[in-house]
């Protein structure tokens, strides 16, 4: 058993390190990136956004949807419900949109029967998008970009290599809590997989934005038929199609988020079930990865609290203790550190981020072990109140709605 310990230590000890160098080039990227002049590359584009209930600072996200720093293009909100709570405060930005000669339409899709009610959503919108538009662009309600969002998001697709161009989402919270905190750092660590390399990419429907021509060349309206996730789905016909996958960094958005513990095993089990349906090589990473984590660190501490000999497996136990943490804490303080220059105005969440996500971190990996092995027990999850079964990548089962329509 000894010499086990010290082979799975010794592979711990060298993902952690090649995640950290991983966390270096991810900086590196973020520089490189906000480096770059200004793009002038600015068609009409169309902007779709699905909404579902009241988000938290559901009219200020709407807003600055609004306020894009983008001489040309339109926005359609959609909902599947006119009675929708989110109505309201979509009427109220269209109202100040229209006085401003903005572009804005509402439009109601019907109720979902076999996918997601979001892809639902999708399917009915782009079916209004302008003749004259050359890319659409797909936002989530709870994602706050920042002005120039729009631009730079839609700049990589000056590229006819480029097929698509993504940011991801960020975790803040108004009222910092132990759960949100966990959510906050288990979502960072899927952030920084994104990078320069557009091969591995894959693109997050909450910020992502697509070129006219490759939407309707790879049918991606008719691919989502019968399916829960937009954003993967459109990452595999990327990829078949041999097209590249763009991380903008610009494009990162703020959710600001409140979360209770129940809220965050909800939420993270619910990515991993849907990972494990559509990218199972991605969720089989996650299985092992977190597996071997949980398995070597806690062997570590056993080692260190029940060994009293002061023997070699001891040394080792402890150095694999130091070495990953020194790893994991330094990937950590790159991931805030590339925050930071993005989120000018979450500059003190980032601080306290720093701290929290360097204390906290040992528990997101047991959480992600956790989220992998019930993703592998049940393929049923609830999301925006509505429950779902994943029977397969293109046949979705809606279960039942709830009216409460929980945010996680």
């Amino acid at each position: 058993m000894t010499i086990v310990f010290y082979i799975l230590a010794a592979a711990l000890i060298f993902l952690s390190f090649k995640s950290f160098r991983g966390g270096i080039i991810y900086l590196n990227y973020f520089k490189l990136e906000l480096s770059k002049p200004r793009s002038a590359y600015t068609p009409l584009v169309t902007v779709i956004a699905p909404c579902k209930g009241l988000d938290g600072g559901l009219m200020e996200n709407l807003a600055v949807l609004l306020k894009q720093d983008y001489p040309n293009y339109e926005v359609i909100f959609v909902v599947d419900d006119e009675a929708d709570e989110a109505v309201a405060a979509i009427k109220a930005v269209s109202g100040r949109a229209a006085a401003g000669a903005k572009q804005t339409r509402l439009v109601t899709a019907p109720k979902a029967t076999d996918s997601s009610q979001k892809v639902q959503n999708l399917r009915e919108a782009v079916q209004y998008v302008s003749e004259k538009s050359k890319a659409v662009v797909f936002v989530d309600s709870d994602a706050r970009p920042n002005e120039n969002w729009l631009r730079n998001l839609v700049a990589p697709l000056q590229d006819e290599k480029i097929g698509a161009a993504t940011g991801y989402r960020w975790f803040f919270s108004t009222i910092p809590t132990f759960a949100s905190e966990i959510l906050s750092i288990w979502n960072a660590s899927i952030a920084s997989a994104l990078g320069p390399n557009i091969k591995t990419n894959f693109c997050w429907g909450g910020s992502m934005a697509i070129r006219r021509d490759i939407f309707e060349k790879l049918d991606i309206r008719e691919k989502w038929g019968g399916t829960l996730s937009d954003d993967f789905v459109v990452t595999q016909a990327m990829n078949e199609a041999n097209l590249a996958i763009y991380f903008v960094p610009q494009a990162l958005t703020a959710s600001i988020e409140n979360c209770n513990s129940t809220g965050l095993l909800e939420f993270t089990t619910r990515q991993m079930k849907i990972a494990r349906v559509y990218a199972s090589k991605l969720w089989l990473m996650s299985l092992f990865g977190s597996g071997l984590f949980s398995l070597v660190l806690g062997w570590s501490l056993f080692i260190m609290i029940f060994t009293r000999n002061n023997d070699l497996i001891m040394w080792a136990a402890i150095s694999t203790l130091m070495l990953v943490s020194f790893f994991s804490i330094g990937k950590s303080g790159l991931r805030i550190k590339a925050a930071k220059l993005v989120f000018q105005e979450h500059k003190e969440d980032l601080n306290r981020q720093f701290w929290t996500h360097s204390m906290l971190w040992l528990l997101v990996p047991p959480l992600f072990f956790y989220n992998s092995v019930m993703a592998l027990l049940s393929q049923k999850m609830t999301w925006r109140g509505i429950t779902y079964k994943m029977i397969s990548r293109n046949k979705t089962q809606v279960l039942r709605t709830d009216a409460k329509q929980p945010r996680f």
